[in-house]
């Protein structure tokens, strides 16, 4: 039997069970210390409702969904006032219990934003000073976290799209060259869906034309390990961002000297399957001119050139290349990034 039931049916030894300012259980709270109980009760459940509410993305969902999580918001703080009114009404026993479990409930939802302790037990971390960073970043290079964006449905702050309308803007935002500008986009695609393979592909290649390779280099393999998580991707989508994000992250391993490590990622391309996807298909050829400009850095031209008779038979574009290689002109393994197109 809890101590609540006990306390409302006056169970036997609670008329002098209590402690402190509440000797007896039984009793309505009373005297001058009789709202200790009812205030600390009422801030509990109010403290409760804004640490439940503080990192939740339902209020920032655009539609119905993200109107009833604000509203259901206010409504849960309004119930303050009430809770404290009922709880002078409630046996001092069962606002014991009611405190306790109020306690337990704010220790615990403070304990589970702790990234340190979210480690510990294994549960995925999204420290609040990332977030803070991403807004200061954000503001500072003139995307507020209230930017709003006209969108075909009406008008919806920045913090409030999707992973996928996030890059879609980065992407637009870098076609206007401004790069510092795209990255806490994809910084915020990151807190709504940190494995997103497109966010990640995207990162790396900013990365890379900022020269910050080794950084570049881990959302790369972070975007291949995704992608290659249940086996070689067939999706014409998925199969385009692996071998993009093979491209890349091979460019990025040469330029810190990482050279067979970076022909692991270009020799992943050559061992696909031509795709079918036009698209998909620049992008493959793409890659074994990348790979056989490492391989005739490396003097195995053989290699190289078997590639590259390869590309220059789908497009005769391709043929300068191949004249270079084959006369040994130096020009041909200038500058990797150089030779790619660089569309997504």
């Amino acid at each position: 039997m809890s101590i609540r039931r006990m306390s409302l049916e006056h169970h036997s030894g609670f008329d002098c069970g209590g402690t402190l300012w509440f000797q007896n259980l039984t009793e309505y709270p009373h005297g001058g210390l009789g709202p200790i109980f009812p205030l600390m009760i009422a801030g509990l459940h109010f403290a409760n409702v804004q640490i439940s509410f503080q990192k939740s993305s339902l209020q920032r969902l655009p539609g119905i969904v993200g109107t009833l999580a604000k509203y259901y918001k206010i409504y849960l703080q309004l119930l303050t006032m009430p809770i404290m009114f009922i709880t002078f009404n409630v046996p001092q026993g069962s606002l014991v219990y009611w405190l306790t479990n109020s306690s337990l409930t704010l220790i615990q939802q403070l304990c589970l934003g702790h990234p340190n302790i979210r480690e510990k037990l294994g549960l995925p971390v999204k420290e609040a000073s990332a977030v803070a960073t991403s807004n200061k970043e954000m503001e500072k290079i003139g995307v507020a976290e209230t930017d709003i964006i006209s969108t075909k449905g009406g008008k919806i702050s920045v913090q409030n799209l999707s992973p996928e309308e996030l890059v879609a803007l980065s992407v637009k935002v870098l076609t206007d060259g401004h790069k510092d500008r795209a990255i806490p986009l994809l910084r915020l695609a990151f807190e709504k869906d940190p494995g997103y393979v497109r966010a990640l592909l995207l990162m790396g290649q900013i990365l890379l034309q900022k020269e910050e390779h080794a950084e570049a280099t881990e959302f790369l393999e972070s975007s291949i390990s995704k992608l290659l998580a249940a086996g070689h991707p067939t999706e014409v989508e998925d199969v385009d961002l692996l071998i993009l994000s093979s491209q890349w992250a091979g460019v990025a391993c040469i330029r810190q000297g990482k050279i067979e490590e970076g022909l692991l990622h270009l020799e992943r391309i050559a061992q696909l399957k031509e795709p079918e996807d036009t698209k998909s298909r620049a992008h493959y050829y793409d890659g074994l001119l990348l790979l056989s400009s490492a391989l005739t850095n490396m003097g195995r031209k053989a290699e190289a050139l078997k590639h590259l008779r390869k590309a220059s038979a789908y497009d005769s574009s391709y043929d300068k290349y191949l004249k270079d290689a084959e006369n040994d002109d130096d020009d041909f393994v200038s500058d990797l990034a150089n030779t790619r197109r660089g569309d997504l």
